[in-house]
C-alpha cells in the first residue's frame, strides 16, 4: 500500500494540514467557479487499525470526486488503534468535520455550506454513520450536514453470527476470525473480548435491551435470512470498562428517533462480504424512520473491493462500485 503525497496539477490543488490538529488532505479545485461549491468529506477504510487517506487508492477516490464534481474534498487521518483504541478515532473525525463546518472555513475554500456531504468505506463509513449521528444532537451542526455515503460499512459489535457471518465466514478479504480479532484491537488488547465474541457471548446484561436495534430476523430483507435461525446473542461475564462504550461504536443501535432526523443516505452493501447485513438492517431501520435512503447492493461485490481498483488489479466490480458512488454524489450533492 503505497503513500501518496500531495502533488497538485493543472485542475487540483493538493494540500496536506491539519484540522484541529488532526491531520487532513484538502483536494481544491482550480477551475472558477461562479458558484459555491459541494464538499464532501472522506473517511478511509482500514478497520480502524491500519490505512490512510494518503493511500494511493484514496488519493486517486478523493481527487476523481473532487474532479467529477467540482468539489473540495477532505480526506480525514484519525488516529489508529491499537495504539489509539476507541473513541479516539471517532472524536478525531468528530473534531475534524466541526472544524471545517465552521462558517469561516467553509468560507475560506468556497464551500456551500447546504451542500456537505461526510462518507467512507467500512470502517471509514462507520466513522461517517456515528459522525452523523453525534452532530444531529448537537444544535450547532444539526442541519449542516446534507448527505451521508456509506460504503460496505460495519454498523454493529452486537451479532457476531448474522447471516452474512455465517455465509462469509471463510470470505475473501475479511473473514469471520479476522473481524473478531480487528474489531477487537479496536477496543482492547484483551484477549478475553475476541475469545467471548467469537461464541457471540459476550454483552453485558445492560446493554442486552439494545439487541432489538439489531436483530436480523426483525428487520432484514426475506430475501437474505434464507435458511438461518435467529439465536440471540449470548449475556458474557467479561466486565472489563470498555464496555460501556459499546452502543457508542454501533450507529446501527441508535433509536428510532435518534435516526428520523438524520441526512439523505446512500448505503452500498457487497452480496460476499462480512458486513452485508449491517448495511441492510440499516436501510430497513432508515426507511421505517423516514429517512430518504438510496441502496445499491452489489450482488457479485465482496468487501473491500475498493482497495483493488488500481493497477495491477483493476477489479471491475470495484470500479463499478467506484462509479456508482460517484454518480450518487453527483445527483444528490
Amino acid at each position: 500500500m503505497t503513500i501518496t503525497r500531495p502533488i497538485s496539477d493543472e485542475n487540483m490543488t493538493v494540500i496536506d494540514t491539519d484540522f484541529s490538529g488532526i491531520p487532513v488532505r484538502l483536494y481544491l479545485p482550480k477551475r472558477r467557479s461562479e458558484k459555491w461549491r459541494p464538499a464532501v468529506i472522506f473517511f478511509h477504510g482500514g478497520a480502524f487499525v491500519m490505512g490512510s487517506c494518503k493511500l494511493q487508492v484514496y488519493d486517486f477516490l478523493n481527487r476523481l470526486v473532487a474532479n467529477k464534481l467540482d468539489a473540495v474534498v477532505v480526506g480525514v487521518d484519525y488516529r489508529l488503534a491499537p495504539q489509539y483504541h476507541f473513541p479516539v478515532p471517532l472524536e478525531d473525525s468528530i473534531s475534524a468535520v466541526k472544524f471545517f463546518l465552521q462558517d469561516k472555513i467553509l468560507t475560506k475554500y468556497g464551500v456551500d455550506s447546504t451542500r456537505v456531504c461526510i462518507s467512507g468505506d467500512s470502517s471509514g463509513g462507520t466513522l461517517a454513520a456515528q459522525v452523523a449521528q453525534v452532530l444531529k444532537k448537537d444544535p450547532e451542526f444539526k442541519d449542516k450536514i446534507k448527505a451521508q455515503a456509506l460504503i460496505y460499512p460495519g454498523l454493529q459489535l452486537f451479532d457476531t453470527l448474522m447471516p452474512s457471518h455465517v455465509e462469509n465466514e471463510h470470505g475473501p478479504v475479511l473473514p469471520r476470525d479476522m473481524l473478531i480479532k480487528l474489531a477487537s484491537l479496536y477496543v482492547t488488547k484483551d484477549q478475553a473480548l475476541p475469545q467471548a465474541m467469537w461464541k457471540n457471548q459476550y454483552l453485558p446484561q445492560e446493554n442486552r435491551y439494545l439487541l432489538k436495534f439489531v436483530n436480523w430476523s426483525v428487520f432484514l430483507p426475506e430475501k437474505y435470512k434464507k435458511n438461518h435461525v435467529y439465536i440471540e446473542p449470548g449475556t458474557g461475564e467479561l466486565t472489563a470498562p470498555y464496555f460501556r462504550f459499546i452502543d457508542q461504536m454501533s450507529p446501527l443501535t441508535a433509536n428510532d428517533f435518534e435516526l428520523q432526523n438524520l441526512p439523505l443516505t446512500y448505503v452500498l452493501t457487497c452480496e460476499h462480504d462480512i458486513l452485508r447485513d449491517d448495511g441492510l438492517i440499516y436501510v430497513t431501520r432508515l426507511r421505517n424512520a423516514g429517512v430518504a435512503v438510496s441502496h445499491d447492493h452489489i450482488e457479485d461485490g465482496i468487501h473491500g473491493a475498493l482497495a483493488f481498483i488500481l493497477s495491477p488489479f483493476h477489479l471491475h466490480v470495484g470500479l463499478r462500485i467506484k462509479d456508482k458512488y460517484i454518480r450518487w454524489l453527483e445527483e444528490n450533492l
